[in-house]
């Protein structure tokens, strides 16, 4: 029997997979950037990040900040650090 090939999601990305994946029902755009997420191979945010068109980056800048502060309430600080990652390079 071969090897199979893990594929390691980076963090962050696994994270905002995560909360996006609450909004693909209402969002179009979340399902959008749920597909560039899939689409990532590297362990490196800053393809993805440079991958998101003006709209997508704006709906993550409008949605995060509720998500890391229901983060910081719910004590979930690894959760908060991740999604912190992908907003500061926003």
């Amino acid at each position: 029997m071969g090897k199979q090939k893990a594929i390691i999601m980076n963090k962050p990305l696994a994270y905002l997979q995560e909360v996006l994946s609450s909004y693909s029902e209402d969002y179009a755009l979340s399902k959008q950037i749920l597909q560039k997420i899939h689409q990532q191979s590297e362990e490196n945010l800053l393809p993805f990040v440079y991958s998101l068109n003006e709209e997508e980056v704006q709906f993550l800048n409008d949605s995060l900040p509720d998500e890391m502060k229901h983060a910081l309430e719910s004590e979930d600080f690894p959760r908060l650090q991740q999604l912190n990652e992908v907003y500061e390079l926003l």
